[in-house]
């Protein structure tokens, strides 16, 4: 045993953090912390290095455990540079060869057999903390972190938050800790960067506990998962996914306990209402008593979302919703990237990723058309009505509750069934009643999410929207998407959200350089990694969406049967703009005052929508089978 936090109870101003947490770190476990944001998980971290106490219970250590704590907010002395403060985590090494050369000056005079014995135990020593080589790790860990060599000399006490947070990180894995404590370690790191640390902590020859919502990383880093639910510790064995899905069964047998439980206490009452005055008096007291002895099971809290929600009304585009031929992207003479060729079809779902600084925001702005590409072209395609998600949050109105912001955009939908889809982004009950201003980071940014896919954008834009998201969340966000049937471009790095949601991948390379791939991101990253080893990478070598299959012989169709087939398209594909357009106007007619208030003029055109929108139905099922029968 390492450390066992046992019966730990946690509360700030009367409300209850942690009720009884328990568990235990052993030597050589990898542990995942989970649990909603505000559940105690950092409370956990800080009361485990003694930065806070708890209420009660006993935090048990082996003797002598160093823990190394990467705090969310770190900061360093003026003065000290990049490389200095990398090598400060190596204070005892500095004091033997401080003390090793104060021997060697002595030696110049006194060759005594205690001072060279002294200097030798000192070598010994020096040899066995590694101190020949510590040099050489510490600057194989500041360039895995992202810190080039040209940064090394930077005061450390000037650099920005997120890199005051990455030069913590390498102080903290070079500490030589029993157990590292690290707390949302890949916020900051781009991508290649998060990968350097999983492959460090992959081979780290001693333990730690990660709190992180990062799911692949918690897939590949850990080999135990300890949730924090409801104040309390549940443990399981295995990385993340197995996680999930003992997590599942557990919570099916929770509830069958729970369900049997309180199907036990009903007949019990009914019993004791029934024989209470009567001639069973005394059985009834006992089966009361039996009740009032009882530990009541609760009920497991559901984090699924609300009931099923189709949106409807989302304009289908045409099969091309995005082409770029050669595109150069960047500012004035800048370029960041080049040769970008994107063919992106209906449905579709780009997952966009890359390091800091290689130009995926800017890609998302030139394609939104706030800045202009400095060579090659942009071919939207027909009938497309692009939504854009930006971390700035900037189109929430703070004097505007939750439920109030979508009926900005749903005016005429009635607030029952925008309770039921808030439910899916969990704003639950009272939840739909806060304002605006009184709402997280992570809640500013469920809503803004909510709003862009109920507002019935058939292209979606999504610049980081899983930033601050809780892992409930995240998976509330990935269940929506999974419903919504327009098309996708997000850039993310949520690689776990990526594999969930993407169809295919773009990847901004250094350089400049830029890799497309069909598929989600651990397919593209197997795909790359593969050739990377083989030394076959090539950057103008593109694995993109095949074209449509042309029509041949190989149909099983005769020239006629192609023919009408080809006749029968070319007529749906004039019906539909035709009663599409026909939508949209029965739509903007009952959004009128006068006609919402006339309930019979209502009735007449929601019967001749329904109408319309089924036959619209029919004919793409129809074309689909046609050009399914042309191959």
């Amino acid at each position: 045993m390492l450390f066992r936090l046992s019966d730990i109870t946690k509360s700030y101003g009367g409300n209850e953090i942690l009720r009884g947490v328990s568990f235990q770190v052993n030597v050589n476990e990898k542990v995942g912390l989970v649990g909603r944001n505000g559940a105690g998980k950092t409370t956990v971290f800080r009361i485990l290095t003694g930065k806070e106490s708890a209420d009660s219970g006993d935090v048990i250590k082996m003797n002598g455990l160093k823990l190394g704590l990467l705090d969310q907010h770190v900061d360093f002395e003026s003065g000290d540079t990049v490389h200095t403060a990398a090598l400060s985590a190596f204070k005892e090494i500095h004091d033997i060869e401080a003390e090793m050369r104060r021997l060697e000056h002595r030696m110049a005079t006194d060759y005594s057999e205690e001072i060279l014995n002294k200097y030798a135990d000192l070598q010994n020593a020096f040899e066995l903390a590694d101190g020949f080589t510590y040099a050489a790790r510490a600057e194989a860990i500041l360039q895995g972190i992202g810190f080039d060599r040209d940064m090394w000399d930077h005061d450390a006490s000037m650099l920005s938050g997120g890199q005051k947070n990455r030069l913590g990180m390498v102080r903290m894995l070079l500490s030589g800790a029993d157990v590292l404590l690290l707390d949302e370690p890949t916020n900051h790191l781009d991508v290649h960067a998060v990968e350097w640390l999983e492959e460090f902590l992959k081979t780290y020859d001693k333990s730690y506990v990660v709190i992180s919502h990062d799911r692949y990383f918690l897939d590949r880093t850990t080999n135990r998962v300890i949730e924090i639910d409801r104040g309390q510790a549940v443990t399981y064995k295995g990385n993340y996914s197995d996680y999930l899905v003992e997590r599942e069964l557990r919570r099916e047998q929770q509830q069958r306990e729970y369900e049997n439980q309180q199907s036990l206490i009903n007949k019990t009452e009914e019993f004791i209402r029934r024989n209470l005055e009567g001639q069973k008096t005394k059985q009834a007291k006992s089966r009361r008593n039996m009740l009032e002895r009882m530990e009541r099971l609760e009920a497991v809290q559901s984090e699924k979302h609300g009931g099923s929600f189709k949106l409807k009304n989302v304009e289908r585009t045409g099969n091309n919703v995005l082409m770029t031929e050669e595109l150069a992207i960047g500012y004035g003479d800048k370029v960041l990237a080049s040769g970008i060729n994107i063919s992106l079809h209906r449905g579709g779902v780009l997952g966009v990723i890359g390091g800091n600084g290689t130009g995926k925001t800017t890609l998302l702005k030139t394609l939104l058309g706030e800045i202009r590409e400095i060579d090659g072209k942009i071919l939207w395609g027909t009938k497309v009505n692009i939504g854009y998600y930006s971390q700035s949050l900037d189109d929430l109105h703070d004097g505007n509750t939750v439920l109030l912001e979508l009926k900005r955009i749903a005016p005429m939908v009635e607030s029952v069934v925008l309770r039921s889809f808030l439910a899916r982004f969990l704003f639950f009950g009272e939840d739909v009643d806060k304002p605006v201003t009184a709402l997280s980071g992570g809640e500013k940014g469920r809503l803004a999410l909510a709003k862009l896919i109920y507002s019935q954008k058939n292209v979606l834009i999504l610049d980081e929207p899983t930033n601050h998201l809780d892992i409930p969340a995240r998976e509330a966000l990935e269940s929506a998407l999974d419903e919504y049937p327009g098309t996708i471009i997000t850039v993310s790095h949520d690689r776990f959200f990526l594999d969930r949601i993407a169809s295919q991948m773009l990847s901004f390379e250094d350089n400049g350089h830029v890799l497309d791939y069909l598929g989600n991101y651990t397919e593209f990253h197997d795909w790359r990694e593969a050739r990377l080893k083989a030394g076959s990478l090539n950057f103008n070598e593109k694995k993109t969406v095949e074209p449509k299959k042309q029509v041949g012989s190989n149909s099983g169709l005769s020239k006629n049967q192609q023919l009408q087939l080809e006749k029968r398209i070319a007529e749906i594909e004039k019906l539909i703009p035709d009663l599409e357009s026909q939508i949209s106007d029965l739509n903007a007619q009952m959004s009128q005052p006068e006609i919402a208030a006339d309930f019979t003029r209502l009735n007449e055109l929601t019967d001749k929508l329904k109408q319309t929108e089924e036959e619209v139905q029919q004919l793409y099922s129809e074309w689909e089978s046609a050009a399914d029968q042309l191959g």
